[in-house]
């Protein structure tokens, strides 16, 4: 079993080490049915890829490719409406954000992380319940999409209610187990919620 996973995470690893050549280590098209169900197939790869990265420094390779697919998926519109959004969060201007993403997400309905960067602009400006509403379509649309879990975590921490922020926070972990302060974050968050539970 342990060669397998290993065989998985070379496999997972080759194409980010490799030099950068097209089509080696770069973002697949986002248009077509092929690039599509290519990116979809590569995804499940290096999510099972995340599970079983061997420390912290694969974990980060690995989301980095599961970020550059991601980002892959969006239009060249959309993806600069999100880049001109997240420099306004932060240039702590959340409503101009608001307005980016916004229009990012009439471009593109579909994709996660634009319902996951509005949702932290919602945050920014003050709008708990209307960022909660976006990273529950961000699940919605991309269920292993551990960066709004480790959002609305922090939101329901936020809120007060640890038993919540635990559970979100346990659930990105599963996804990605070698998340950077994940454990540290975990520990404190079952202190405050046996500290409610009393």
């Amino acid at each position: 079993m342990r060669v397998c996973r290993l065989a998985l995470l070379a496999a997972t690893f080759a194409p980010l080490l490799l030099p950068a050549t097209p089509g080696r280590g770069q973002p697949l098209p986002g248009a077509g049915p092929r690039g599509a169900e290519a990116r979809r197939v590569e995804l499940d790869r290096a999510f099972e890829a995340l599970k079983f990265a061997p420390d912290s420094a694969a974990a980060a390779l690995v989301e980095h490719r599961i970020r550059q697919l991601w980002n892959g998926a969006a239009s060249p519109a959309a993806a600069l409406l999100l880049r001109r959004g997240l420099r306004n969060i932060e240039a702590q201007l959340p409503e101009e954000a608001l307005e980016d993403f916004d229009a990012a997400l009439v471009l593109d309905p579909g994709f996660a992380e634009a319902w996951h960067l509005r949702a932290q602009a919602h945050a920014r400006a003050g709008d708990a319940a209307g960022a909660a509403r976006d990273l529950q379509e961000a699940l919605r649309l991309e269920p292993r999409h551990w960066p709004s879990l480790m959002t609305l975590s922090t939101l329901q921490e936020e809120g007060g209610n640890a038993a919540a922020a635990l559970r979100s926070l346990e659930a990105a972990l599963a996804i990605n187990p070698k998340l950077a302060g994940g454990q540290e974050r975990l520990r404190e968050l079952r202190r405050k919620a046996e500290g409610d539970a009393t």
